[in-house]
């Protein structure tokens, strides 16, 4: 299970379908340091969703989200973005940056292998978020996405040197279309400098819009 383990514990936080999305926030809220958190509405202690889904038997390969034959997943590229690689980041994840810093995002995909209920599974999808250092929600949706289980959050936390980053994170359990009716995990995570964020408001919105997960 170590693909999506790997995804999920690397990803921030998700970004959300238009008919769905996050209202206008007020990115101010979310630049402090204080460890004041907001309160959560479940009273049961997260669980990262890599290790749910190992707990289920659930595998998953990580695939390029264009060479999908049953599915289509992409994301566009704003003015000012530019697509780059990684050496230490699988080839088949698609990351876009502004200036080749801040703001980013990534998007993977993987086909997902084992029993499962999508509608249990995504329960867990923001579990991940809840456990980064000082993290402040500042919206969530567990709304569908085009029909599809998904989870969204967007909030601010500190990163490992102590920076305080804003992200939008959303993961959707798509199912691709028959006959083969693979299931897909995706997520997409844009990350900001908590500071920069409603500065850098247009291209991210440019790719929440924009964000595509729709079956062929």
């Amino acid at each position: 299970m170590k693909p999506v383990a790997t995804a999920v514990a690397t990803a921030a936080l998700l970004a959300s379908v238009v008919a769905c999305g996050p209202k206008g926030p007020d990115y101010t809220s979310v630049w402090t340091t204080s460890s004041t958190a907001t309160p959560t509405t479940t009273v049961e202690k997260p669980v990262p969703l890599s290790q749910y889904l190992n707990s289920i038997g659930v595998t998953g390969k990580q695939v390029a989200p264009d060479s999908l034959p049953d599915l289509t997943v992409s994301i566009p590229t704003p003015p000012g973005w530019e697509r780059f690689t990684d050496p230490h980041i699988a080839p088949q994840t698609v990351l876009l940056a502004k200036n080749k810093k801040y703001p980013t995002a990534r998007l993977v995909v993987f086909a997902l292998n084992g029993d499962f209920d999508p509608a249990q599974v995504i329960k867990h999808g923001n579990d991940d978020a809840q456990l980064f250092d000082n993290f402040k929600q500042l919206d969530a949706s567990m709304a569908p996405y085009n029909g599809f289980p998904s989870s969204m959050i967007q909030g601010s936390y500190n990163n490992e040197d102590g920076t305080r980053l804003h992200s939008l994170n959303r993961i959707v359990l798509p199912t691709g279309s028959p006959p083969g009716k693979q299931r897909y995990f995706v997520q997409l995570t844009i990350t900001s400098l908590a500071d920069q964020a409603a500065a850098q408001a247009g291209g991210i919105d440019m790719i929440i819009h924009g964000f595509v997960v729709a079956a062929k």
